[in-house]
């Protein structure tokens, strides 16, 4: 839902504000709105889900006119929260309560949203702003600030078109290069640029800015240290992934979700069809017509049991390099290749289908210990189906080399399993999926919800011992039999399959031309110093030549060409 925009400081205009609404109407096509006084202007694009009323539209004003809110996202309870508040409320929309709860409890309200946010909120009588970003950072925040302003937006495209320059963050690049980082914590690709890391507050008054986090997940773990049993833990996070999924089916436009052949997505198929009609929702997965590694025949299988309309979305690899083009304009950094294409493929046909949310199973292997590097001693490989080195620094030169710092994770747990899942909750699989997953959902004026990511969920799950979790060779062992109640045990027991699509054999062969041309790109651009370029050559000719366990590699290649030389 939306794209938010603000200038603040000197010279806060509406023109430099209109520019950043401009390239961010697709996140929000409703309704383009503006607000603006001597030190402040704030825009917002509208999608309407909750309340389509033009009532709802914002920028949004409290009873008072004191305070001004632009709002990206969802207070999934915020019909329980408006039951807590004296409010003269004027709408039915989950923005208005948002407001009127942070005028109730100030920044504490952070801490009783259910939901993905992404806010600011200007305070017309102190001349100050107050922004939040939800726990896990599922909806963006961006932001550029020197001595007289502060720029943000919901994409970074929105910052550049306000006048930001867009130049490379070179130690970005080459920590991208050297060891597969998409930045850390407040890192961007493009330097001056700046993200609010998810859990963070941002102030601003007189010029000066202030970042703080607000939710402190490892003190949220010791309030479930106390041991419970099997079965009570079973029953309780049973209770509070129907009520997820409850919550997240508040809105006022149709609502369908993704699947495809793994355990999440069994779960979240078997749960959906716990809701009232859950058997007529809309369900969208992909395939690319390549049996090694299409899910298809598990997706059928298990929409064969629950009955529900299954849209199948072709990805065909002579469209992909097109697609690339499109897809990057909107991703504004590096992502994560073909399986993000194909998931593109699949919000533009719900679009089509009118339908305007969409919910998936991102965050099970996160709490459950389900990815299998969970088993090893090894903490560096984050990426799955491979077991050789993604990054190929042979091919680097020492330039480069040198501007890389290896990212350095925090362990705040005595258990090396649970810092491990901390580590892909907070720095690694959730924020880079996420950030993907944004981009291609707004790119189709759609919604994405994240059943899994509910807070409560990830810190009762994430708490549980590792017996629950691991059993034997079995990971997920709680939610498989969770899900075994509701599915066959083909299903529920299933080993786990990385998501994967043929991009290995599609960069060698169909897309052959397509990725020597970029790297003639890199060759006779400014970056070639970057590289060792004898030594890239013979690496993509070993790969063509079959030697193609990973990708990766190459497809950083591309994404270098596609974002710093193509434009």
């Amino acid at each position: 839902m939306c794209g938010i925009a603000g200038v603040v400081g000197k010279e806060a205009h509406l023109k430099s504000l209109k520019k950043i609404t401009e390239v961010q109407t697709h996140r929000g096509p409703d309704h383009t709105g503006y607000w603006n006084d001597a030190n402040c202007a704030l825009g917002h694009n509208r999608l309407s889900i909750i309340d389509l009323s033009v009532e709802a539209n914002q920028p949004f004003h409290n009873l008072s006119g004191r305070y001004v809110l632009v709002f990206n996202g969802e207070i999934y309870n915020y019909v329980e929260l408006k039951k807590e508040l004296s409010y003269d409320f004027k709408t039915h929309s989950d923005t208005e309560v948002l407001l009127a709860s942070y005028i109730k409890w100030g920044k504490d309200c952070l801490h009783k949203f259910n939901g993905m946010f992404s806010f600011a909120i200007w305070d017309k009588q102190e001349q100050t702003l107050f922004a939040a970003r939800d726990r896990f950072g599922v909806k963006p925040f961006y932001y550029a600030h020197d001595k007289e302003q502060l720029i943000f937006a919901s994409e970074i495209k929105g910052i550049h078109a306000a006048g930001i320059p867009k130049t490379p963050n070179k130690e970005t690049w080459a920590n991208f290069l050297c060891y597969g980082s998409y930045g850390v914590l407040n890192e961007t690709f493009w330097e001056g640029i700046a993200e609010l890391p998810g859990g963070h507050t941002l102030e601003y008054s007189k010029n000066k800015i202030s970042v703080s986090k607000w939710y402190h997940f490892e003190n949220e773990i010791k309030k479930h240290e106390q041991k419970k049993s099997y079965q009570e833990v079973k029953e309780i996070y049973t209770t509070l992934l129907k009520d997820s999924l409850k919550l997240r089916f508040r809105a006022d436009v149709p609502v369908g979700f993704n699947v495809s052949g793994g355990l999440d997505s069994s779960a979240l198929l078997a749960f959906v069809n716990q809701q009232e009609k859950g058997d007529k929702i809309q369900a969208y997965t992909f395939y690319t017509n390549d049996e090694r590694y299409d899910e298809l025949p598990w997706v059928e299988e298990m929409i064969s049991l629950t009955k529900n309309p299954l849209k199948k979305v072709l990805l065909n690899a002579e469209k992909v390099a097109q697609l690339n083009e499109k897809i990057s304009v909107y991703q504004d950094e590096p992502y994560g290749g073909l399986p993000t294409l194909a998931y593109a493929k699949i919000f533009e046909e719900a679009k089509r289908n009118g339908v305007l949310v969409l919910l998936d199973g991102q965050g099970m292997d996160e709490q459950w210990a389900g990815y299998d590097y969970y088993l090893s001693r090894s903490n560096d490989n984050i990426i799955q189906a491979t077991t050789i080195s993604p990054f190929k620094s042979n091919v680097l030169s020492e330039e480069v080399l040198q501007m890389a710092n290896k990212p350095m994770y925090p362990k705040p747990f005595k258990d090396e399993l649970l810092n491990k899942q901390y580590r892909d909750l907070f720095y690694t699989k959730i924020p880079r999926a996420l950030r993907f997953n944004d981009r291609v959902s707004m790119a189709a004026s759609t919604e994405l919800r994240e059943p899994f990511l509910d807070y409560r969920l990830v810190e009762f799950a994430f708490a549980q011992p590792l017996e629950y979790k691991i059993k034997g060779s079995v990971q997920k062992y709680m939610l498989r039999e969770i899900v075994s109640e509701f599915l066959s045990d083909t299903i529920s027991y299933a080993p786990k399959r990385p998501l994967q699509t043929p991009q290995r054999e599609w960069l060698a062969e169909d897309l052959r031309e397509t990725i020597e041309q970029a790297i003639s790109n890199l060759k006779e651009s400014s970056y070639a110093s970057w590289f060792k370029i004898e030594a890239l050559e013979k690496e993509w000719e070993i790969y063509k030549k079959g030697n193609n366990e990973s990708s990766f590699h190459i497809w950083q290649w591309l994404s270098m060409s596609t974002f710093l030389i193509d434009e």
